[in-house]
């Protein structure tokens, strides 16, 4: 069978609410197919703490981000807290009935998945897909943060979550965007994220390091976001039968992002959604 084509974008470093209008940007232009399916790569700059959609910007001390120099932006995605810093960052963006994306959440998901546990197993980490946790899309109301708990089907090497993903569905475009965490301390989100007590921090602290690591951890060595972005460009060709073709970002898809950006993702109203 041959391959199917699909566009690959590797993106600079952004902040962080531009990096979400820009992932909206390509999803809306997708389905109304004005771009063709899209593989994206990217990174932020400076570190960005991410709220999934529904999550209540009251689980944040914003003053915390603003001594660090941390950004605030919201997912169109659900799921919880992310601290994007140090990692790499995918958004598979294609049409709903792409043999590929079609089917349910959890359909697509594994699909994607195979993807990702080759990204691992190709970094020389002996990665899996668990299927033994809670699915994609929900997660304990316990949990502020993303990396707390796996997920159904969700990528782990020795029992912990290396991968954070979540979807977002429209009528005629699907979006799977996730992170991979290179290197650095996992458990600086918690600084972030508001507690009861001390206590109640150190213990979310010390359950992000039982359920979730980074690449570096495993490796004992630091990879580049580069070396990391080649290897996952690598394992998704080979993994989903599909050609990658390095292109630009269209006119139209820009522009559409800069619109969302003024009027949602760096708007106050849609950071504090509940």
């Amino acid at each position: 069978m041959q391959p199917a084509e699909w566009r690959l974008i590797i993106s600079g470093p952004a902040e962080g609410p531009y990096n979400m209008a820009l992932d909206e940007a390509i999803l809306e232009c997708v389905g109304k197919q004005m771009s063709p399916p899209t593989l994206r790569l990217y990174a932020w700059d400076p570190p960005c703490l991410s709220l999934g959609f529904s999550q209540p910007i009251a689980d944040i001390d914003q003053t915390v981000l603003k001594q660090n120099g941390w950004q605030l932006c919201r997912r169109p995605t659900g799921g919880r807290a992310i601290l994007h810093t140090d990692e790499l960052t995918y958004a598979v963006i294609g049409p709903v009935n792409d043999p590929l994306l079609r089917g349910g959440v959890l359909e697509s998901y594994r699909r994607i998945a195979t993807a990702l546990q080759n990204t691992l197993l190709r970094l020389g980490l002996q990665a899996q897909a668990d299927k033994e946790y809670n699915l994609p899309w929900e997660t304990s109301p316990q949990a502020a943060v993303c990396f707390e708990s796996p997920s159904n089907y969700e990528i782990t090497v020795n029992g912990k979550k290396i991968f954070g993903s979540a979807q977002a569905r429209k009528a005629h475009s699907v979006l799977q965007h996730g992170s991979l965490p290179l290197y650095g301390d996992l458990t600086r989100i918690t600084s972030a994220v508001r507690y009861p007590d001390k206590i109640s921090r150190k213990k979310a602290a010390e359950r992000l390091l039982e359920h979730a690591a980074t690449v570096e951890m495993f490796l004992n060595t630091k990879i580049a976001w580069q070396t990391a972005a080649d290897i996952f460009i690598q394992a998704f060709q080979s993994s989903l039968n599909i050609k990658l073709l390095p292109d630009k970002l269209t006119k139209e898809e820009l522009e559409r992002a800069a619109l969302l950006l003024e009027e949602k993702h760096a708007n106050q109203k849609w950071l504090a959604k509940t």
